[in-house]
């Protein structure tokens, strides 16, 4: 049986099946092609058109912040006299 540690420091132990399943679908073709497939065809909700739309990451944004109950800051328009890239 191997021992190893997740990214919180916890010791995973696997058994030999488990290890064996895994290096048998890490070589798989079909999910290797499987995994291509949602790469490329993958939905990014706040681009459109190849553009990100402000307003649906904003919208994102406010409902993400309301999710994790995080209170709005208060708008404060950016002002940049020497704007430089």
């Amino acid at each position: 049986m191997k021992c190893s540690a997740n990214s919180e420091g916890n010791i995973v132990t696997i058994s030999e099946n488990e290890k064996k399943e895994f290096l048998r679908l890490a070589d798989s073709k079909s999910l290797k092609e499987d995994m291509r497939y949602l790469s490329e065809h993958r939905h990014n909700p706040v681009i459109l058109d190849g553009e990100v739309d402000i307003d649906r990451w904003v919208l994102f944004l406010n409902e993400f912040n309301e999710f994790i109950n995080h209170e709005p800051k208060p708008f404060k328009p950016m002002i940049d006299k020497d704007m430089r890239l």
